[in-house]
């Protein structure tokens, strides 16, 4: 992509009501819009992040054999009430009415949804286990939106729902689902950390995080230095390590996920029932497991920045290279076009600065957007028929000979 025909503006001044690291970086290079209160817009370079950790997020459930759904934001009433929480999910429900009268809600969670597909479908054992998954919009009365995109009203979550004949067979799924997890997020290049929590108005047996240490982070975990044991401060309150009996430290932490062993709770109040090997009638045992991908986005960004902008991890940058034309003299161009026409055949993600504006100015909205490699060219490089490289986490330059340049930034990608 040439950014002479892109949909990119970069700002040097942040608006008042925009506060927060990760926010403030994402409205400046371009990634983000501000529409209301927790309510933002992804524009070109932002969709083009969140695509990409959505397709690995996408590939991982379904290396588990995760079956991808679509299911409506609009959700009936009746639903809710069958589980009594039409009134009682805290952050409390988007409630509206149709023009008949008949009392909606837009999907905070799709617990309901789900087990009543399920429902009409699973009558035996040999029908489980089932996991689906979608990913899709969420929308949530936050009474306190902020953060930017940490707690919004509007985000797109990959919600799953795991469906089995018994515990046992519930915990080796949760197993895989915690393996699938760590696979996301080292491929994001986000670490985590897995704690004990509260299961709150989701409900349940038992829960898990995934917490990202950060200072901008509104949960607080205790953890332990000596044997990695870490739990919300909402479900263990000790001083001391329950495994070593080490002293536990405090962290602030951002929550990106959250998983949920939720035992027989919603298919009993529901009706989702199977027969086992013996034809008795059994409740399903259920899970659900949960990634806000617009706040995994803004994580990464809490903990991979500089005082100069955005570093993106290779993965899911919105390019991978950045390619910019220190000045527009006819040799440069015509040596830019060739090079982005090169790592355009080799499927090279790459975003052309070709801009006719100040050296000074390309090489600042660079750092601030972040992308992993940036390949220079200017008088200097063209003389000597080769290219400046800079990597956008180090400090260091270096060159590389137009011959068989491509085959070697090819090897550092």
């Amino acid at each position: 992509m040439k950014m002479s025909q892109a949909f990119i503006y970069t700002f040097k001044d942040i608006p008042s009501e925009i506060k927060g690291t990760s926010v403030s970086l994402l409205w400046r290079a371009g990634f983000i819009d501000r529409l209301g209160s927790g309510i933002y817009s992804f524009l070109p370079l932002g969709w083009r992040v969140h695509q990409k950790i959505s397709q690995i997020i996408r590939e991982e459930m379904n290396k588990i054999a995760a079956l991808e759904i679509c299911l409506p934001a609009l959700q009936p009433k009746e639903l809710w009430r069958e589980t009594s929480r039409w009134d009682k999910i805290d952050p409390p429900l988007f409630q509206l009415k149709d023009r008949h009268g008949k009392e909606l809600a837009l999907g905070s969670t799709h617990e309901e949804v789900i087990t009543d597909i399920v429902r009409k479908r699973v009558k035996s054992f040999k029908d489980l286990p089932l996991i689906l998954y979608q990913i899709q919009a969420k929308f949530r009365n936050e009474q306190r939106a902020t953060s930017g995109l940490l707690r919004t009203r509007e985000f797109i979550m990959k919600d799953a729902y795991s469906f089995h004949p018994d515990e046992e067979n519930l915990e080796d799924t949760y197993k895989k689902i915690i393996s699938a997890y760590k696979k996301i997020f080292q491929r994001c290049g986000l670490p985590t950390l897995q704690v004990k929590a509260d299961t709150g108005t989701i409900g349940g047996v038992s829960s898990h995080e995934f917490m990202v240490v950060s200072q901008a982070g509104e949960d607080k975990i205790l953890l332990c230095p000596k044997c990695g044991f870490a739990a919300n401060v909402e479900v263990y309150q000790d001083d001391n390590c329950p495994s070593c009996k080490s002293r536990l430290e405090q962290k602030d932490t951002i929550e990106i996920a959250h998983i949920f062993n939720l035992g027989t709770e919603y298919s009993e109040k529901m009706g989702a029932y199977y027969l086992d090997n013996k034809d008795k009638r059994q409740p399903i045992v259920m899970g659900c497991y949960g990634i806000g991908v617009g706040r995994l986005l803004a994580s990464i960004v809490e903990v991979s920045h500089d005082k100069n902008g955005i570093i993106w991890p290779k993965n899911i940058a919105p390019f991978q290279i950045h390619l910019v034309l220190l000045n527009n003299e006819k040799k440069i161009i015509e040596q830019a076009n060739k090079i982005y026409q090169d790592f355009t055949k080799e499927n090279i993600d790459v975003l052309l600065d070709d801009r006719p504006i100040s050296a000074g100015q390309k090489l600042v909205e660079s750092d601030l957007i972040g992308i992993p490699l940036r390949v220079i060219i200017s008088s200097k490089t063209v003389e000597k028929n080769q290219v400046e490289i800079k990597a956008r986490a180090g400090e260091k330059t270096s060159y590389l000979d137009m011959a068989g340049m491509v085959d070697k930034i090819k090897k550092m990608l």
